[in-house]
């Protein structure tokens, strides 16, 4: 894949995430994706994979943060006693 593809797949990745902060859409990335496959098959799954990659990494860095927390309150639940 191009640099090109992947730099602009990337970008507009970022952008989408960003509306679909703000509009609380998260279904969003999938009509943009639609509008690319219209035009380029090449971009709209360069696309995909960069908003796979970034909500996966959203939802496994939710997990750690919420083990960190519990244990940290388990750890003060002990400090306490």
């Amino acid at each position: 894949m191009s640099d090109t593809i992947t730099s602009l797949a990337a970008k507009l990745a970022e952008d989408t995430m960003k509306v679909m902060d703000e509009t609380g859409d998260d279904r969003f990335f999938v009509e943009v994706g639609e509008v690319l496959g219209a035009a380029s098959q090449s971009l709209e799954e360069a696309f995909l994979t960069e908003i796979r990659v970034r909500l996966a990494e959203r939802k496994a860095r939710a997990f750690v943060i919420k083990r960190l927390s519990t244990h940290r309150s388990k750890v003060k639940a002990i400090e306490k006693q």
